[in-house]
């Protein structure tokens, strides 16, 4: 007797189980979770986070890739070798034993050969099962032969097949006998005798998980480094983008000399150029537009100055002239009005530019000193004549520091846009709020007419702006709210204009009370 030809080798059970030796994909750790501080966010959304996320996730998918074909290959490896010598040797061992066997073979004989077969001798140390029909050799181990395995060699095919019995695997290898000379069986046909043999795998399986631990140690190393290699190329790169995003916000806050250190050729390099040659030309640009409009201002100031004599030469021969105007014919008393009423707005309008001038300059100083802001108010509308025509709401007295000269400009300028242009009645309210020292002042001005349209509420602090644009002559220059802003501003506090829910505009002075500065 003898074993079939190789040729007719095959697996028993291609579709059968996979190998239980291969690892299952590592669990990747949890998300983070969506409630982080806001700190937090904008640190893990940087460039350094997300390049050192990128190199460690190349290095990692990368080591992963050689991990898993490295293992495959290895166990593949290792495993079609001791298959293919686990056959060869059971076949040899067959032709030598088989030969000897009395045909058919007894349970007792049948129980000889898997003896003979079996042990550690030779190859491994592996355990042989003999069967013939029914009867087979006396089987102690705690593993069987695989019902798919005995199918395929039964139908006269050697095959193997791997399994997991008990957590551990296993290699089970079965050869058909056949009959080899020419007795009344016939040569090369099947004598119904097989022979299984069965040998662990851990061995195998522990050579697998050595060379699947060397390959995750190089994996960890492999991401450690590539780390260690993003750290190196962020600092690399976000250096420069540093520097420029400080250049950039010290270009912002006006400082328009900055410039950045152009070092080597690269993309960065041309970026920081750029920069300069931008920075350069947006500081040769606002120089020129300063210059052009300290020239404007200047200008402005000399011609207001100029004019400031003859305008007070024009003004007394006016009032001395307005005095005898009712001597005059009525045509030549209208005109003289005329040319009173046009030099008194334009002296108004020269002393406007004047101080807008001064305003713009900063050479317009504080001179705060302790007042009564409720007299301080009283004073300004008794000296224009407007305490019949305007309905006041003021404390007993409200000590207060303020420039009165310019208080007095502001409140006039309130109460005077509100007489021009809003109808009666006109109130004034005075009051405080917060601590009663060093609260704000408040003080309100309301009248009846139309309010203002909201598209005009953003200009209507703007110089030379007027809202009705059909008003072209007016008793205003349109720098008298602009003039109040600023006054305002110098103080420290602001003007709000807003339309009352019950009709008419309402103007709103905050200024800080105790916090003024000390005369200049």
């Amino acid at each position: 007797m003898n074993t079939p030809p190789s040729a007719a080798e095959q697996p028993a059970d291609p579709s059968g189980p996979a190998n239980p030796s291969t690892p299952s994909d590592p669990s990747r750790p949890d998300t983070p979770g969506k409630h982080r501080l806001l700190r937090l966010r904008r640190a893990v959304a940087g460039l350094r986070p997300r390049m050192l996320a990128a190199f460690v996730a190349v290095a990692a998918i990368s080591a992963l890739a050689t991990a898993t074909l490295t293992y495959r290959a290895a166990t593949n490896s290792t495993l079609d070798l001791t298959q293919d010598t686990t056959l060869d040797e059971l076949r040899r061992r067959i032709d030598v034993l088989a030969p000897a066997l009395p045909f058919p073979p007894t349970q007792a004989e049948l129980n000889r050969l898997a003896g003979q077969l079996s042990g550690t001798g030779g190859f491994r140390d592996w355990r042989v099962l003999a069967a013939y029909g029914t009867t087979h050799s006396e089987w102690t181990q705690p593993v069987t032969v695989p019902p798919t395995l005995q199918s395929t060699v039964g139908a006269g095919h050697a095959a193997f097949q791997r399994f997991t019995a008990d957590g551990h695997p296993w290699l089970a290898a079965g050869v058909p006998v056949t009959n080899a000379t020419t007795g009344p069986i016939g040569s090369g046909t099947p004598s119904g005798l097989t022979v299984y043999a069965i040998l662990p795998l851990d061995r195998e399986q522990g050579a697998a998980n050595e060379v699947l631990a060397g390959a995750a140690g190089a994996g960890v190393f492999a991401a450690v480094l590539a780390a260690g290699l993003a750290l190196l190329a962020a600092r690399q790169v976000l250096r420069p983008v540093r520097a420029l995003g400080d250049a950039a916000r010290a270009l912002a806050q006006g400082r328009l000399d900055t410039r950045l250190t152009v070092t080597g050729h690269d993309e960065l390099a041309q970026l920081s150029k750029t920069f300069n040659h931008t920075a350069r030309t947006l500081q040769g640009t606002i120089e020129e537009l300063r210059a052009v409009e300290s020239q404007g201002r200047q200008f402005a100031a000399d011609v207001s100055h100029e004019l400031r004599t003859p305008l007070a030469a024009m003004l007394a021969v006016t009032d001395i002239l307005d005095e005898d105007a009712e001597h005059l014919p009525a045509d030549t008393a209208t005109a003289l009005r005329m040319i009173s009423n046009e030099t008194i707005r334009l002296t108004r309008l020269v002393n406007d530019l004047i101080e807008i001038s001064r305003l713009d300059a900063g050479a317009a100083p504080l001179r705060t000193e302790a007042i009564d802001a409720a007299a301080a108010v009283r004073e300004t509308l008794d000296l224009r004549g407007w305490s019949d025509r305007v309905d006041v709401d003021l404390p007993a007295t409200l000590p207060t520091r303020l420039d009165p000269r310019r208080f007095d400009v502001i409140v006039a300028n309130l109460v005077g846009n509100a007489l021009r242009h809003g109808r009666p009645p006109v109130r004034l309210h005075l009051t405080t709020h917060g601590d009663d020292t060093d609260g704000d002042l408040v003080l309100t001005v309301t009248d009846r007419g139309p309010g203002i349209p909201p598209t005009e509420l953003p200009h209507l602090f703007d110089r030379f702006y007027k809202a009705d644009k059909a008003r072209t002559r007016s008793e205003g220059s349109g720098l008298g709210l602009a003039i109040a802003q600023e006054n305002a501003r110098l103080h420290g506090g602001i003007i709000e204009a807003a339309n009352s829910p019950a009709g008419g505009a309402v103007f709103t002075l905050v200024l800080p009370r105790g916090t003024a500065s000390e005369d200049q």
